[in-house]
């Protein structure tokens, strides 16, 4: 049963560009689709979620983490009474604008995008789903609904004091309303995305060998998950085991936030999803309890995951890779592809160069970004990268 402060099809404020409404799809499910069958979220089967991208065959990447958090907020919304399918698009597309090597090529960028309005990769979602995805005939983008384009923007809560450039840019022509928080929908999309990082991020940091179960078995949260597998599953063998436990620590999440939800909804009585917008808090969060446990659980991926010193070591490696490619096609813009080169000629000054550029090697992928180091600076290949040669001279959303 829809509860009456769902995000409503019939009730949605349209697109920048008015279209006819098809027969059999509601807007939020054209939005969905369109976001699965555009170009940046096929590119993310191959940028990197934590390990760079050639590192191994198991480890999650962008797309996985993205269907990841796409059935985990499709699944809290059901039980909400929210819309499905609103909610799985902005959960499909939470991450299209990050850039190749994870969060290492995100603070490259932003370092060499700070003269020039910076970067962010929320952002820069907005910039591919509204500009930077060209194939429709009569718009630039998806021309996605307004209830899409807000939960993309603000999923995380409000858009206050310093706007980045590539939302700003576009909220001056359709106004997202920044200040506010999103929906349901979009707040559900935000909760699902800690829920699998925070899950998965365990799997592949013990598949890494970076930590042990033993080490997990010991924190806050997981501490219990463990204790109910060997109570019910004595002696059970150690691949089986913490699989068993990481599942029940994933369900816990779940769970937790749901609880959370429905007390916050019905403590707000909220009888449209814009009363939820205007409620001025979130009304879907974690627990204080399991959110003090889960910020113990971050830090201690932060320091034995993220800065493991073979990731610090990558991490290094990549971002000498776009410091030299940024200031590179900043001065041979003839190296860029064809289709770049048009807007190159539009841009009115450095910063507009520099936002060509940014947009450029923000949609290469890991492997796409190393090979065209390669090709263009005589750089080294990381691994095994170099196994599936590109031609530097295609367009990256072909």
């Amino acid at each position: 049963m829809t509860a009456p402060f769902a995000s409503s099809p019939a009730d949605s404020r349209g697109r920048l560009f008015a279209e006819d409404e098809s027969a059999f799809r509601s807007c939020f499910q054209r939005d969905r689709d369109r976001i699965i069958h555009a170009s940046a979220f096929r590119r993310l089967k191959h940028k990197t979620q934590v390990f760079i991208e050639h590192e191994g065959d198991y480890f999650r990447t962008r797309l996985t983490h993205s269907i990841e958090v796409a059935q985990v907020a499709r699944t809290i919304a059901g039980v909400l009474g929210l819309n499905g399918e609103l909610t799985e698009a902005i959960a499909l597309a939470h991450d299209l604008g990050h850039p190749p090597f994870g969060h290492t090529g995100e603070e490259a960028l932003q370092a060499l995008m700070e003269p020039y309005g910076g970067f962010d990769h929320n952002a820069q979602a907005i910039r591919i789903v509204t500009s930077l995805e060209r194939h429709y005939a009569e718009f630039d983008g998806l021309n996605l609904t307004w209830e899409t384009l807000e939960g993309i923007a603000k999923h995380n809560g409000p858009v206050v004091g310093d706007i980045p450039y590539a939302l700003a840019d576009y909220n001056a022509r359709h106004d997202l309303e920044l200040h506010s928080y999103a929906s349901a929908e979009a707040q559900v999309a935000a909760l699902a995305d800690d829920i699998a990082y925070n899950n998965h991020d365990l799997h592949d940091g013990l598949r890494a060998e970076l930590f042990d179960t033993d080490e997990l078995a010991r924190m806050p949260l997981l501490d219990r998950c463990f204790a109910r597998v060997d109570t019910k599953y004595p002696g059970l063998n150690y691949y089986r085991r913490r699989h068993e436990a990481l599942r029940r620590f994933f369900g816990l999440l779940v769970e937790d936030v749901i609880e959370q939800a429905r007390a916050a909804l019905a403590d707000l009585n909220p009888q449209s999803a814009q009363d939820v917008r205007d409620a001025g808090r979130p009304v879907v969060r974690f627990s204080d309890g399991v959110w003090a446990d889960l910020k113990v659980i971050r830090q201690f991926l932060f320091e034995r995951m993220y800065r493991a010193p073979p990731v610090v070591e990558m991490r290094r490696e990549v971002t000498r890779k776009i410091d030299d490619l940024f200031p590179l096609f900043m001065t041979r813009t003839d190296l860029l592809p064809k289709q770049w080169r048009k807007d190159v000629a539009d841009a009115a000054d450095d910063t507009a160069l520099a936002r060509i550029v940014a947009d450029y090697i923000a949609g290469m992928t890991d492997r796409f970004a190393i090979q065209s180091h390669v090709q263009l600076l005589g750089g080294e290949a990381l691994g095994s990268a170099m196994s599936s040669p590109h031609r530097l001279g295609e367009r990256l959303a072909d």
